[in-house]
């Protein structure tokens, strides 16, 4: 792949790059770099999460609790941030599982993702404890999902 200061370009290697830099070593493929972007998109989740929690409970003034146990149990920015950094954060360690393994990785992963959101929502539907509780949880879901789906398989 190295030239000498008198050969051409490998196959490798466009006319505009240097010997040392082979699409391999590019910035944007570097694994530190695919951590930080898989790490921002789980916190951006949970950010987006506590927006929606934000704008249903203090500001709309929305009763947010769901039947747990011996009674309902509300749900506090504490909830909603914690279970949205687990949610990402398993689905990040699942896309990293399979990308070891298989080729077919992102298109096995989002099938997964898809069909785990697609559950979670039968959630709400089964625990909140009314008509607003239930839109603003499976909004909720919604808005994890679709920022972890999409932030995590972009390259």
């Amino acid at each position: 792949m190295n030239t000498t200061p008198n050969s051409q370009p490998t196959a490798a290697q466009s006319p505009t790059q240097s010997p040392a830099q082979t699409p391999a070593q590019t910035p944007a493929q570097s694994p530190a770099l695919s951590r930080v972007k898989r790490l921002l998109t789980v916190i951006g989740a949970a950010v987006a999460a506590l927006a929606v929690w934000a704008l249903a409970v203090p500001v709309a003034g929305t009763d947010l609790s769901a039947r747990m146990g011996a009674g309902p149990q509300p749900i506090g920015p504490a909830l909603v941030a914690l279970a949205s950094l687990a949610a990402g954060l398993a689905g990040w360690a699942l896309l990293a599982v399979l990308e070891r393994f298989t080729a077919k990785a992102r298109r096995i992963w989002t099938i997964t993702a898809l069909a785990v959101l697609a559950l979670s929502l039968t959630g709400p539907l089964g625990s909140a404890t009314g008509t607003a509780a239930t839109l603003v949880l499976l909004l909720m879901h919604l808005v994890v999902g679709a920022v972890v789906v999409l932030g995590l398989t972009r390259r």
